[in-house]
């Protein structure tokens, strides 16, 4: 049995030599801006609504919510994620 075999290492060369550098370019790239555009509907539904904060109970909601995700005490069933996924996936 031949163990070293006399081509084994050219082939090696080889395939180090079609390797490509890694280029400079990739390096400079600079990373885009994040963006959010609003949609003219999303808009409109917006005025639609007119001013949340008027309303007193849904002030008071939004405080409680905003209290319980600071806590960590926030929970939403997972039933619930569950049905919200599934009647999305049987929409499209």
């Amino acid at each position: 049995m031949k163990i070293n075999e006399p081509n084994r290492t050219s082939m090696i060369n080889a395939y180090n030599k079609n390797q490509s550098p890694v280029s400079n370019q990739s390096k400079a790239t600079r990373m885009g801006r994040d963006e959010v555009k609003i949609s003219d509907e999303a808009l409109e539904l917006l005025r639609s609504y007119g001013d949340i904060d008027a309303s007193p109970t849904s002030k008071a909601r939004l405080q409680e919510l905003s209290q319980q995700v600071e806590q960590g005490t926030y929970h939403v069933p997972s039933e619930k994620i569950a049905e919200k996924f599934i009647s999305f996936w049987l929409k499209g």
